[in-house]
């Protein structure tokens, strides 16, 4: 019996032939992908950071980010299954615009440092209720979006 900590890792359903393709986070094509989502995701998060203004100390535009990466991933996510197996141009898709858009248009680093400037700066309750609402909402949004993708699926 072999170890789960020494076993190779496999290789993607998509392997052509087996000729020994390198694990998909380690291809080039795949981090190209998930860069250029992730920039394309970082670029829109700075421009909505631009256009929401904060809400007395706490940072709107985080929230928003969050709330709406959450949703459009669990969407996403949900459709792409419906779709069929992860291989292909659907693995594409996954890459940039899950992985990689969604990956750096949401937030939750800053949601960290916003939360421990408000519990610094005297205001635990209001730094644990953003946080805790971003959580919350989050995992609402990401529910949503499944559901939109359920609904979708029937329809088509």
């Amino acid at each position: 019996m072999t170890s789960p900590e020494l076993d190779p890792l496999p290789l993607d359903s998509d392997a052509v032939g087996g000729r020994g393709l390198s694990p998909l986070h380690l291809r080039p094509a795949a981090i190209g992908l998930v860069a250029a989502g992730g920039a394309l995701g970082t670029a829109a998060r700075e421009g909505l950071a631009l256009g929401v203004p904060d809400v007395g100390r706490l940072p709107l535009a985080v929230l928003v980010a969050n709330v709406a990466g959450a949703f459009v991933l669990g969407l996403l996510l949900d459709a792409l299954a419906r779709l069929g197996p992860d291989e292909g141009g659907r693995r594409r898709v996954r890459l940039l615009v899950g992985t990689g858009f969604c990956g750096g248009f949401t937030t939750y680093s800053a949601l960290a440092t916003s939360t421990a400037v408000l519990l610094g700066d005297g205001a635990a309750g209001t730094g644990l209720l953003y946080a805790a609402a971003t959580l919350l909402l989050g995992a609402a949004a990401s529910a949503a979006g499944i559901a939109c993708g359920a609904l979708a699926g029937r329809r088509a």
